[in-house]
């Protein structure tokens, strides 16, 4: 019997859906390796069609949906054993109760006395000046009458705030015999030497472009509605020689940050222009935060390992940040420990949500009684030698009796390139990584701190768009270091700036920690105290 012959597949003519079946090949072989050959085709075109339709999901979601991470409510319904399992066992025990005499009756207050709860008001602040308006009724209805008493409304009102000349007067004084020289008292220091802008005007700049996110052409209109003429050119000046000035602080706070047992760390992009100012390219802010709240952001042009390793290189603690590759040369014997992040594991789990739900939600479920466990420490305010106990305890057998081993059922299941795919590979390679919080109480469950920080950059670049040249986003990098770092301590930014440029120049260079946000705050903080316009706004209200 003789061999069928094969036709090569190269001198087979290109065949498409209405290519005549006379056309077709007659050898069975051929037709078998062409029907592989479109097979394999159709597979592929479908894992493509599979991981484009992926993207699309993300991104709509992105644009129209839900961008909170926290378990769905409704979701958690179908896990709710599991959450109501892991409640009984956080609550503390019972104590015996001893009986207790009645409590004596206190004296009641009358009503008019009583702090108001109607609708729920919070009572306005009770350091606003407050401006009396006494309204009486007709005086021929309250003939022969006197006052019982007064009822006080309170209405929250608003002065546009204004700029004010400080006019320094310096008397001259000359002996009266006419000889001797003239003496006069000098010049207190300035932010900028002989420059026209005080420290409160150099604050409200920054912290309205780098805190509220306003491009500073939106700021030459605010000054121009209150008759000032001050360019933007002008304002980025002054934002420049502030910037210069308040350096210092910021190394201070690098060498603090490093010092720290352990950092937070990530990074962001920010569009930078070109020379040429006819391209856009991207330059990188890296925020580094210790424990004291310090904040340090690091400028790059480029995204890659050198700007970890020259600001972390030789570091030994724990630095807790994502699973950039950027970051590896930082770990090791005799380096740096890495801290892994349930945030970024659990985000990729929330992203899967729509291609596999059952293993999605049963992972969301398993990490969101992890969360509950870190928030039942918080509510505790458990030191770390508690917080730890309490990770031991409860968190532990989570991730090593539940979380991991679904982990390594699923792992050679689902699709290396599929949603679920990427998530379990991510949480299975960065496992040692992420279990690293049980170790010590200091640590965090996830690198939230750090994307807190970033906010300030994403959400200002969206206004002001792009950085002017490099020096200007190192610039920027100092401000953010500051702006960011009085934020999570919980101080204004601008009372900070203010007094900071007021007393920076005259401040010894030998204890610049002293200016540092944390420690500002507990040195200077509670001697602040603004210049008061009371006087002011009495005299407008008669």
């Amino acid at each position: 019997m003789a061999t069928p012959t094969q036709t090569p597949v190269s001198q087979i003519p290109r065949i498409t859906a209405q290519t005549p079946a006379s056309a077709l090949p007659t050898e069975v072989v051929t037709l078998q390796q062409m029907v592989l050959q479109l097979l394999g085709q159709i597979n592929e075109k479908t894992r493509e069609n599979f991981d484009l339709q992926c993207q699309l999901d993300w991104l709509k979601r992105q644009l129209f949906g839900r961008k909170s991470e926290k378990m769905d409510p409704n979701q958690r319904l179908l896990f709710e054993d599991l959450f109501a399992k892991l409640q009984k066992q956080l609550e503390p025990q019972p104590a015996p109760q001893v009986p207790t005499p009645p409590p004596a009756s206190s004296p009641k207050v009358p009503p008019a006395n009583r702090p108001s709860r109607r609708n729920g008001r919070v009572p306005l602040p009770a350091d606003l000046p407050r401006v009396p308006e006494y309204l009486d009724p007709d005086p021929r209805l309250i003939e022969n009458m006197r006052c019982l008493g007064e009822d006080i409304t309170e209405i929250l009102e608003y002065i546009p705030a204004g700029f004010y000349v400080r006019q320094i007067i310096r008397r001259k004084y000359a002996p009266r015999g006419g000889l001797g020289s003239v003496v006069m008292a000098p010049l207190p220091p300035l932010p900028i030497e002989k420059g026209r802008p005080g420290p409160g005007v150099l604050a409200y700049i920054i912290t309205s472009k780098y805190c509220e996110h306003l491009p500073l052409y939106r700021l030459e209109q605010i000054f121009a509605r209150h008759g000032l003429h001050i360019p933007r050119t002008t304002q980025w000046d002054w934002v420049r020689d502030s910037a210069d000035l308040l350096l210092p602080i910021v190394l201070a706070m690098k060498r603090l940050i490093l010092a720290s047992v352990k950092i937070h760390t990530d990074d962001t992009h920010i569009p930078i222009q070109d020379k040429s100012r006819t391209q856009v390219r991207e330059g990188y802010l890296w925020p580094h935060i210790d424990m004291a709240n310090n904040v340090y952001f690091d400028y790059t042009t480029t995204r890659s390992g050198e700007g970890p390793e020259q600001m972390l290189g030789g570091y030994q603690g724990y630095i807790q940040a994502d699973a950039f590759p950027g970051y590896d040369g930082l770990y090791g014997k005799g380096k740096a420990t890495e801290v892994g992040c349930w945030g970024h594991a659990r985000r990729k789990f929330d992203e899967a949500l729509q291609t596999d739900p059952i293993r999605a939600n049963q992972m969301l479920a398993l990490i969101a009684q992890l969360y509950i466990i870190e928030e039942k420490a918080k509510e505790e305010h458990l030191d770390a030698e508690g917080v730890k106990a309490l990770r031991q305890k409860f968190s532990k057998p989570i991730l090593e009796d539940q979380i991991k081993p679904l982990l390594e059922g699923w792992s050679p299941e689902v699709l290396p390139k599929s949603p679920i795919g990427k998530a379990v590979t991510y949480a299975v390679n960065q496992w040692e990584a992420l279990n690293r919080y049980l170790e010590n109480g200091i640590l965090c469950i996830d690198n939230s701190l750090s994307e807190r920080v970033i906010k300030l950059v994403a959400l200002g670049r969206k206004n002001w768009l792009f950085s002017g040249s490099d020096g200007g986003a190192q610039r920027a990098a100092i401000l953010y270091s500051l702006i960011a770092s009085c934020k999570l301590c919980k101080i204004d930014p601008f009372l900070y700036l203010r007094d900071v440029l007021e007393r920076i120049n005259t401040h010894p260079a030998n204890r610049i920690d002293e200016l540092t946000p944390p420690r500002w705050k507990e040195l200077f903080l509670p001697k602040i105290s603004l210049p008061s316009f009371k006087a002011k706004v009495e005299s407008r209200a008669e």
